[in-house]
């Protein structure tokens, strides 16, 4: 499998995703996207029912009677932050219940790379480790998240919160699908994000690109198996073009 994107930067890192789609499919990576993707169309299939039932009682909830006369306001703040929620919790979900088979992904990514031959194994570390650092990373999103959340709730501000917000999400995603083939390095969380902070652009151009995805309906099923794909790609680049991570 040779992949045409020789280049690295902005356009490229949203160029990987576009070759990890296509690349869902391809012989030997399929057995490890399709498990992933049917979680996601059971979470986002029960997501959206839950929406639909749901949705207008927990806006009642959240918008006391003594407010009625705000509610045209109010109904589309919340509206706004459920959608965060939901989407960030969505997201979380999805990535932790797929996350076993995403690390034999990007594996395979790495061996068909080089052509079917098997691939030089990256650095060994324990899985307690991969366990502190998969926890260190949802502690890093976790703190971000709920004082970018209540920044919806603070007049005025709450008109730059949603660009807030996109920055964030484009950031946490980038580093979140680049610590698959950078675990594989042997690189824990810290490493990680030294990683990804050298390449500022190229990353919220990725992460980006995958927010653009999910938040598309149908195409959110295929996008973080195809976001796996497309870091293990970007990484092999950089790697090929003898950059330091």
């Amino acid at each position: 499998m040779q992949i045409p994107i020789r280049s690295v930067g902005p356009a490229a890192a949203f160029l990987f995703l576009v070759q990890g789609l296509k690349l869902l499919n391809a012989p030997g990576l399929r057995r490890y996207v399709w498990f992933p993707i049917l979680i996601n169309v059971v979470l986002y299939s029960a997501g959206f029912w839950l929406a639909s039932r749901y949705f207008t009682a927990a806006m009642h909830w959240l918008v006391p009677a003594w407010l009625d006369w705000l509610r045209w306001l109010l109904w589309p703040l919340f509206a706004l932050l459920l959608l965060a929620t939901a989407f960030f919790t969505f997201t979380l979900m999805t990535n932790l219940l797929g996350s076993p088979l995403y690390g034999r992904l990007t594996e395979q990514v790495r061996r068909l790379q080089a052509s079917g031959q098997i691939a030089a194994p990256g650095s060994e570390h324990s899985a307690l480790a991969s366990l502190f650092s998969e926890s260190r990373r949802l502690g890093y999103f976790a703190l971000r998240a709920l004082p970018l959340l209540a920044l919806f709730l603070i007049p005025l501000i709450n008109v730059i919160a949603p660009f807030l917000w996109m920055l964030f999400g484009a950031w946490s995603l980038s580093l979140d699908y680049m610590a698959y083939p950078l675990e594989a390095r042997g690189l824990l969380f810290k490493e990680q994000r030294d990683v990804v902070r050298k390449r500022r652009l190229d990353m919220l151009a990725f992460g980006g690109a995958v927010m653009l995805g999910l938040a598309i309906p149908l195409l959110n099923i295929f996008i973080p198996p195809a976001a796996v794909i497309g870091a293990t790609l970007y990484i092999l680049e950089a790697e090929r073009r003898g950059e330091a991570l």
